[in-house]
């Protein structure tokens, strides 16, 4: 794909998210992303065939700007556990944005896409990021910069926390004061004090 190809491509997924972050996932149609685009309806269907399609592209972007944070200059100078103190101020900032935010779309892609646990996209993030944060604890234990025997069962339990909280952020609403103590919490937990 050139960079032309690749420009317009990602172009639609940014716009695809916005209509997505307002419309949830089962009200967005392809031609409301064509008009929200301004291009036309095979200039879209160049990249994609349907909606299910543009929002798993969606979601991979929004799993790869998570990474960017963790590999960006800030965390290549910092150690496991500032690392980890960023990654979870990204999920904090992700969980305040109430109205901008993919976990209601998410949530009813899961259950309108009857998908096998291989075909799951959401799964496959959800893997990513447990495996993600294990490495990082780990690194974090081996530096004598947290306790923890078991980094997977932790990373897994961190990543459970977080999506509760999404849930919560959606249904009854969470305050920034419960989410900076659930971080402490969290931090804590692997013997971590947030100053």
């Amino acid at each position: 794909m050139g960079d032309k190809s690749l420009q317009k491509k990602n172009l639609i997924v940014e716009t695809a998210k916005e209509v997505f972050f307002k419309r949830g996932y089962r009200a967005v149609t392809m031609k409301e992303i064509v008009e929200a685009c301004g291009i036309s309806r095979g200039g879209l269907y160049l990249y994609f065939a349907n909606t299910k399609e543009l929002f798993e592209a969606v979601l991979e972007q929004e799993n790869h700007t998570i990474q960017m944070v963790l590999e960006s200059p800030v965390a290549k100078n910092a150690n496991p556990g500032e690392i980890l103190l960023l990654y979870l101020d990204e999920q904090k900032k992700d969980i305040l944005k109430k109205k901008d935010n993919l976990a209601v779309a998410a949530y009813e892609y899961m259950f309108e896409n009857k998908l096998s646990d291989s075909d799951m996209p959401i799964k496959k993030i959800f893997e990513e990021n447990v495996t993600l944060l294990a490495k990082l604890i780990e690194d974090g234990v081996a530096q004598e910069w947290m306790v923890c025997e078991n980094p997977s069962a932790a990373a897994r339990n961190i990543i459970y926390t977080l999506e509760g909280m999404k849930v919560t952020s959606q249904t009854i609403g969470v305050s920034t004061n419960i989410l900076d103590s659930q971080i402490e919490y969290i931090m804590g937990t692997l013997g971590m004090v947030i100053k």
